[in-house]
């Protein structure tokens, strides 16, 4: 047996059982962190795949998004009642520390933007996908790339107004 067959039974040993515990638990956070190793397994196959983008992809979506959300969804939906969210004017300090630092994140945006290709040219990637979907994510799909970045994040801020008590 090799050592490749050994870790993919070892993945597809982790995915079956963690999904059996999502399945069959009671305790909704049970079934969320069964969840979570479910979805490490199943990257896990994609790095075995030679996957390696949508390992990661999978990882910081399914893993760092929707399961993060549906814990704080659990957490805050189980004392509903004594939830306050702050209103009011925000204050002088938090309104230029906010511009500050999103300032400088637009200024390292557009220092990697004008350096895409030497930063992407400069990496050894190998065999890695890396390489070709870095290139054109920075260069030839950059501007897509950000209006969904900014369209999501619209839709986050969106969402706590929505959410926020009247």
């Amino acid at each position: 047996m090799d050592l490749i067959e050994i870790v993919f039974y070892a993945f597809a040993v982790l995915i079956v059982s963690s999904a059996l515990v999502v399945a069959v638990s009671r305790n909704i956070m049970y079934a969320a962190f069964g969840l979570m190793f479910t979805f490490f397994g199943v990257a896990g196959l994609y790095v075995l795949l030679n996957a390696d983008f949508i390992a990661i992809t999978q990882i910081m979506v399914y893993i760092g998004g929707i399961l993060i959300l549906i814990i704080f969804g659990v957490i805050l939906t189980t004392n509903i009642a004594g939830v306050d969210i702050q209103e009011g004017p925000i204050g002088k300090f938090r309104m230029v520390s906010a511009t500050l630092i999103t300032l400088v994140l637009f200024a390292v945006l557009l220092i990697m933007y004008l350096n895409a290709e030497f930063i992407v040219g400069s990496a050894n990637f190998g065999d890695s996908t890396l390489k070709a979907l870095g290139t054109s994510m920075m260069t030839k799909y950059l501007l897509p790339f950000e209006v969904a970045a900014v369209l999501l994040l619209v839709a986050l801020v969106g969402a706590a107004l929505i959410a926020r008590r009247k």
